[in-house]
């Protein structure tokens, strides 16, 4: 399998490390077992000479233009990681001839897959228009703002759609390498996993900082500071829309465009913070921890963060008090 790894100047060197190291382990792997499937063969392109990455290395690349039909491609994370300098970055010219290699790739049959902020250069590129996809987290309102045809769900950490597959923040690179050698093998993607101690993670949501989101608009920012002050109380719309001097219409209008969820969402989102706070810092038990975040029983609470999370309060317990 031919897989081109497209890199940027400036880009994430653990980003890009993760995914040749995982390949590369995969490779040792299946020679060492005997297996018998193809192998991984990486090319390193860029669309200038030279490559530098966000820590300064220099980085051999194949001029991307010579490089004809590859299986996949894989783009990994810009080393840039906030709104404005990604945002010129991505309206410069290596941006821009990098999104038409990739569509040069893409009609000849390759598919795509990107990875945290990597996904921005995929979506410039168009090829993730109409497709579900996921990003780097705390970028999550901007990538909206910028591509609202793609269907953002940035709480996941992969997502295969189509001939396109995104992965979330930095170490979601080893997520798409190992989906990558799932697919060839899902023995060999098992024991890769093992050798490089990773456990697979299905969401983004355990790792997502709720005030973090709120700085992506001044409304939100407003309705997280009024919500925290009122977790123990019961969630009304009525009540948020008037302390916030908007209509709920416009409360509503604005965090689904900004957030992609509902006020009411967002209000779980911080009691579900609060609660993993208190497992995390604290031996209170269930029952208290919900009638500290307004919910009636622990019961309910459990119930919000086994599906909001993807864990139980004993998992929680254990990851933060080991």
């Amino acid at each position: 399998m031919k897989i081109v790894v497209l890199a940027h100047n400036n880009v994430f060197d653990t980003g890009l490390a993760a995914v040749l190291d995982t390949l590369a382990t995969a490779n040792e792997l299946a020679e060492l077992e005997s297996l018998r499937i193809p192998r991984f063969e990486c090319v390193m392109a860029g669309v200038r000479e030279t490559v530098q990455t966000s820590l300064g290395l220099s980085v051999p690349v194949q001029p991307a233009a010579t490089i004809r039909q590859p299986d996949w491609v894989i783009v990994p994370a810009l080393g840039t990681k906030m709104p404005g300098p990604l945002l010129e970055l991505l309206d410069g010219r290596e941006s821009h001839d990098a999104a038409d290699q990739l569509q040069t790739w893409h009609a000849d049959g390759a598919r795509i897959g990107a990875a945290c902020i990597g996904t921005f250069l995929l979506a410039e590129s168009g090829l993730l228009a109409g497709h579900e996809a996921t990003t780097a987290w705390w970028l999550g309102p901007l990538f909206r703002q910028q591509y609202p045809d793609v269907r953002l769900d940035e709480r996941r950490m992969l997502v295969p759609s189509g001939d396109v597959v995104t992965a979330g923040a930095a170490m979601g690179h080893l997520e798409l390498a190992l989906w990558l050698v799932r697919q060839t093998s899902p023995a060999l993607a098992d024991m890769v996993a093992r050798y490089l101690l990773v456990d697979t993670r299905p969401s983004q949501a355990p790792y997502m900082i709720p005030m973090h989101l709120a700085n992506a608009d001044p409304l939100i920012q407003h309705f997280e500071r009024w919500a925290r002050n009122r977790l123990h109380e019961g969630f009304s719309l009525d009540v948020a829309a008037d302390a916030l001097h908007v209509s709920k219409r416009t409360l509503q209008r604005r965090m689904e465009a900004v957030l992609g969820k509902s006020p009411l969402s967002y209000f779980q989102d911080l009691r579900v913070e609060r609660a993993v706070h208190l497992l995390r810092t604290s031996r209170k038990d269930i029952e208290s921890i919900a009638t500290e975040i307004g919910y009636a029983d622990g019961v309910t609470l459990r119930t919000l963060l086994r599906r909001r999370l993807g864990r139980g309060v004993r998992e929680l317990r254990a990851v933060y008090n080991p």
